[in-house]
């Protein structure tokens, strides 16, 4: 099968049977975020919560993207041996003109499961629907993101996100 031919639904039918240990299973947790997504109108396959994100990386059926900044990536943390396509650049978040062709250099395969994380979950969203209109037909943006929200303290980190979790993460 070509992947002009694949469904969204071959590329994870492979690890489908593998238990996330918690009664679910990576295809039960993907068709949850589609459906969501389908009830939502999103434009790309659908959102995860960092921890079903983390739970699908674990088990190997999904690879994890930070689009956030390098700067964002060095200063705040980043998950480790996670990819990085930035969406945007340097402290401006300067739109990436070139973000989909990076992606596409870098994660060749359009039918693979991509989960996508920037700050708070926005900008991914928008990386996932460009990814999305460029073929990649199972990318999934990563609700809550590396920080969260902003909270009414106009602070970050206790509203949500990777690091609130307590998920795996470094900093330079």
């Amino acid at each position: 099968m070509t992947d002009s031919t694949m469904t969204p639904n071959d590329a994870f039918s492979s690890a489908s049977s593998v238990s996330d240990g918690s009664g679910g299973d990576v295809a039960s947790l993907l068709s949850h975020a589609r459906e969501d997504a389908r009830q939502q109108q999103l434009p790309f396959a659908g959102s995860l919560t960092p921890v079903d994100a983390w739970r699908l990386v674990q088990l190997g059926a999904a690879t994890l993207v930070d689009v956030r900044t390098n700067e964002e990536r060095k200063f705040v943390g980043h998950v480790p041996d996670s990819q990085h396509v930035a969406w945007a650049t340097g402290t401006a978040l300067t739109r990436n003109p070139r973000f989909v062709k990076e992606f596409e250099s870098k994660l060749k395969d359009k039918a693979a499961v991509f989960l996508l994380l920037c700050r708070s979950g926005k900008r991914s969203a928008a990386a996932a629907e460009a990814l999305s209109k460029a073929g990649f037909v199972n990318v999934f943006n990563i609700t809550e993101g590396f920080e969260g929200e902003i909270n009414e303290t106009q602070q970050r980190g206790q509203l949500g996100g990777w690091r609130l979790h307590s998920l795996p993460w470094v900093q330079d």
